[in-house]
């Protein structure tokens, strides 16, 4: 071949391994999902018919939102694969109501047509209403531009359409093949069920009737808990994003300028040797005599970068690239390399960037005099450098170039004829050199350069006694150093301007389990005291105004979603009375949220919020189909306590099963098992915990704000209430 046999080719950058794995993970786990609410289904209902009828529900409505997807031209991508894995634990809320339904009037003795006829009329009203609130609380997301909206714009439209898929299919596919499994064909493993069941209903109704007793106590049981609880909620960590654990390790090497690129190749060896032992190391690509940023190289003899690709996570130990980091830190600084300034950082995602490099903390200190500004910056440098939050403190100015500057004698040399552009250009030539002529060897041609041997120009010194020659006449010889002082001077390595001021940018990286809002706040306290001279100012990059932007919004749209998920309701109940009912059961799901977020020590970032939104409009699903239920009973005749606890009783099953199978199927992203998910975790752990806890909302506290809030009379159109559903009989029996 054209590669010769001594010459290899290795990936040290492949991103697409990454993408590869996290497309894996999300696929594995949107399949386990949907396996595990099957699952459910199965050992509530003991029947393999039923289940296998949500089993062929699963992929008619993830068709159908690959159809929606395809509609609006989204693609298979980490994002849109992670809302689908979120959206299957949902995409069974609305079959499981309306199977569970059928099922229980198949039982009362009815016919396979009229059981499915009569719940899906029973339960139409319900399930348009809970998948609109679960829209409601959502579609503001779809709206929203900037880095928000990039990042998970495709993600809500993903689960959005599933949701929407999920009740067509519901209202259509599962009430038809749901009355086509007889209710009589009762096997020992579903009499078992059946009867366990009942036990637990009949339990269930007991002790909902005595609470009712004592409804203010429960109901202060709950707002103690609240109350005990938020403030932890709202003072944990903040972030703007998780953290994403790509492996991706970059190492920045930096040395006295006045070394050259041998030595520098020697120091960089010893750092290569530490890192090469490492057992999580899968390869290694080094650049010695400079570095790249972006698609620029620099070249700087004293300067050398390592990017170091540890193996996936899970092929590590579990160890993260921070600890590897750390550990790797420990072992550089015990080798005590001499003169040599060792940065490490783990690259995040990649293509956002809140600064201009790759440090997590950036200040500027901007003003009209450079060497005022490095003096700045290295007074703000040594106070961050101790600082426990902080690591990898350097500043723009730090390395500098040594460059040759010719000062020119302007008037002495404008009496010989000369300028600073006829100065330049034989300095040029006596440095640089100029091709004279070619060289010819065979189909080859080489360039020949004339210029001074370098070992006669060692020193600035060396460069007087260049011969210049006057262009006045008579033409005579000039030394340089008659017309000009040599010298060689430290100049940075680059210029930064914001606003056409001059800037230097001080940076560092997070250190241990801090956040990126606790750093930026340590090194802004740090350099608060500093007294500036006048003209000069000290600021942030833009991190924290992106943390805080980040947060508002978010606590916008929550508020945005649950304004919207009332209004929906309100508009299908015409009236107020029983959305609040349900709304009220909304704040004290955070109660879960809170423990969840506390035990696994997640930081509050915007996919903790985007969950808290979607949350939103998930648990008000198993309120409303309750309170509907109630309704229900009230209108057939029954008083508001008796209602209460024979609806209780009868929602019970599908309660359960809904909360199950949606906890479930999210279950694998939340235990954010291999490469990919860290991005999608914490909403699915927001919504795991937040919905396990509304079980108890749902079958506790609705109950009894009903009790206390409902309506006196449903069975005429004082009421006020308009009802989702038709009427039921009075002797529906489970």
């Amino acid at each position: 071949g054209q590669i010769p046999d001594d010459i290899r080719i290795r990936k040290v950058d492949d991103q697409a391994r990454y993408i590869r794995q996290s497309l894996g993970n999300a696929i594995a786990a949107a399949i386990s999902g949907a396996l595990l609410a099957m699952l459910v289904v199965y050992l509530f209902l003991g029947s393999l018919r039923r289940t296998l009828i949500i089993g062929s529900a699963i992929p008619v409505a993830i068709l159908v939102t690959f159809i929606l997807m395809a509609g609006f031209g989204l693609t298979f991508n980490i994002m849109t694969l992670g809302g689908l894995a979120l959206g299957i634990g949902m995409l069974v809320d609305s079959t499981i109501v309306m199977l569970e339904n059928v099922y229980r009037h198949q039982r009362r003795g009815e016919s396979a047509v009229a059981a499915a006829s009569n719940a899906a009329r029973e339960v139409t009203g319900a399930i348009v209403a809970s998948t609109s609130t679960n829209l409601a609380a959502v579609l503001p997301f779809l709206f929203i531009g900037g880095l928000v909206g990039l990042l998970f714009r495709e993600l809500i439209f993903t689960i959005s359409a599933a949701i929407l898929a999920s009740m067509v299919v519901a209202l259509t596919l599962v009430s038809t093949l749901s009355g086509q499994v007889p209710a009589s064909q009762e096997g020992l493993i579903r009499r078992a069920i059946n009867r366990a069941m009942q036990v637990l209903q009949d339990a269930y109704a007991w002790f909902i009737a005595r609470l009712l007793r004592a409804h203010w106590l429960v109901i202060a049981v709950f707002v103690a808990g609240l109350a005990l609880t938020l403030p932890g909620l709202l003072s944990s960590k903040q972030a703007f994003l998780p953290t994403l654990d790509e492996g991706d390790v970059r190492i920045s090497l930096t040395a006295d300028s006045s070394i050259n690129l041998e030595q520098m190749d020697a120091l960089t060896r010893r750092v290569e040797a530490i890192v090469a032992a490492q057992p999580e190391v899968q390869s290694v690509f080094t650049t010695v005599g400079g570095f790249v940023f972006g698609r620029s190289s620099f070249e700087s003899s004293h300067r050398a970068s390592l990017q170091v690709q540890l193996a996936p996570i899970d092929q590590r130990g579990g160890i993260t690239s921070k600890q590897w980091i750390e550990r790797v830190k420990r072992q550089i600084a015990d080798a005590s390399i001499p003169g040599l300034r060792v940065y490490l950082y783990s690259r995040g995602l990649r293509g956002i960037r809140f600064n201009r490099g790759n440090d997590d903390v950036t200040l500027h200190i901007k003003g009209p005099d450079l060497d005022t500004l490095v003096r700045l910056a290295d007074q703000i440098s040594e106070r961050l450098e101790p600082l426990q939050e902080l690591g990898n403190v350097q500043h723009s100015n730090q390395d500098v170039n040594q460059e040759l500057a010719v000062r020119i004698d302007r008037r002495r040399a404008a009496s010989y004829g000369l300028d600073a552009d006829a100065i330049g250009r034989v300095l040029r030539f006596a440095l640089e050199g100029q091709i004279v002529t070619e060289y010819i060897e065979g189909d080859r041609s080489i360039d020949v350069r004339l210029r001074l041997d370098r070992d006669d120009i060692g020193t600035p010194g060396d460069l007087d006694s260049i011969i210049l020659f006057s262009k006045t006449e008579p033409r005579t010889p000039i030394r340089l150093g008659d017309l000009a002082e040599v010298q060689i001077l430290p100049q940075p390595t680059e210029i930064l301007r914001d606003r056409q001021q001059r800037m230097v940018e001080i940076s560092a990286s997070v250190a241990g389990d801090t956040t990126l809002e606790q750093a930026i706040e340590a090194a802004l306290n740090a350099a608060a005291d500093l007294d500036l001279p006048r003209g000069y100012v000290l600021y942030e990059a833009g991190g924290l105004d992106m943390l805080k932007q980040g947060r508002d919004l978010s606590r916008m749209l929550l508020m945005l979603a649950l304004f919207l998920v009332l209004v929906v309701m309100a508009v299908q109940y015409e009236s107020l009375r029983n959305p609040l009912i349900i709304l009220i059961s909304v704040p004290f799901t955070l109660i879960g949220v809170a423990i969840g977020l506390q035990w696994t020590e997640t930081s509050l970032s915007l996919p903790v919020w985007l969950g808290l939104i979607m949350l939103a409009g998930i648990v008000v699903n198993n309120a409303i189909v309750l309170v509907e239920f109630i309704e229900l009973r009230r209108r057939s005749g029954d008083d508001k306590i008796t209602a209460i606890v024979e609806a209780a009783r009868l929602r019970l099953r599908p309660i359960l099963m809904t909360t199950l199978t949606t906890v479930f199927g999210m279950l694998p992203l939340a235990l954010a098992i291999g490469e990919g998910s860290e991005m999608l975790q914490p909403l699915a752990l927001v919504i795991v915990w937040g919905l396990s806890f509304s079980t108890l909302v749902s079958l506790l506290l609705v109950p009894m704000t009903y009790r206390l809030l409902g309506a006196v009379d449903v069975s005429g159109p004082e009421s006020g209430s308009k009802s989702l559903t038709a009427p039921i009989p009075m002797s529906m029996q489970p």
